[in-house]
């Protein structure tokens, strides 16, 4: 995934959820934040960060807030992109479950996928079909790091409990199904809920292991204009 327009700025501050202030060539400028998560221990005072210009002349901001330099880490915080990420990941064949038969599949390029597939009172972000595998798959973005874990979520998300119930439901009734967590970063040691913030979601997704949910984490290669998926990661429960 590769973005044009990027340009290097210092956060220096986030008034609400959707804008941030920040400082370019330019002087001061309001900026978009593609990302409506806490991202507290990201976006601090004085950040290195990068942003993508726009040249619509009917949006509110010329800029997109893309990435941050957070110590040694870039990390990607457009939450946009996960599902993007994960759809280029399956179709480069890196992409394997083991399926409910005790047998390994691996998608492969021809895998179709649909996005936003409607299941129960849900909407999952993908559906795969590859032969005779049927699949819903739930793509959580990560963004959180402390001390070398991944943790998800940074704020409590009902709607992520209610999607891994989901999930528990597609599962018993015959389907494949899955949550693949894209950790928008490289150089974490394992992935892991974020009881702390919300034990809820820990609790859905350790009851969701049992009853058969594939639970996933793939880390990402980042650059100020680019993310990719690169290898997978341990998820501890």
């Amino acid at each position: 995934m590769k973005y044009e327009k990027i340009e290097a700025a210092v956060f220096k501050s986030r008034p609400n959820r959707f804008i941030a202030h920040v400082e370019t060539e330019r002087g001061m400028e309001v900026c978009h934040v593609k990302n409506t998560g806490r991202c507290r221990e990201l976006l601090v005072p004085d950040a290195r960060i990068w942003v993508q210009r726009n040249v619509n002349p009917a949006r509110k901001t010329a800029l997109d807030l893309i990435a941050v330099q957070k110590g040694d880490l870039l990390i990607n915080m457009d939450s946009q992109i996960p599902n993007r990420v994960a759809e280029e990941w399956i179709r480069s064949g890196h992409f394997a479950i083991w399926r409910s038969d005790g047998e390994r599949h691996v998608f492969s390029k021809e895998t179709v996928i649909r996005p936003e597939t409607r299941y129960g009172d849900s909407r999952i972000d993908l559906y795969l079909e590859d032969g005779d595998v049927r699949m819903f798959l739930e793509i959580k973005g990560v963004t959180l790091e402390e001390d070398g874990v991944a943790r998800f979520p940074d704020a409590p998300t009902e709607r992520g409990v209610k999607h891994v119930h989901e999930l528990m439901r597609a599962r018993e009734d015959g389907y494949e199904a899955g949550i693949l967590f894209i950790i928008q970063m490289k150089g974490v040691c394992w992935m892991e809920p974020n009881d702390r913030t919300h034990p809820a979601f820990g609790e859905a997704l350790r009851d969701a292991k049992q009853a058969g949910v594939h639970i996933m984490a793939a880390d990402c290669l980042v650059e100020p204009d680019s993310i990719c998926a690169d290898q997978e990661v341990e998820v501890r429960l």
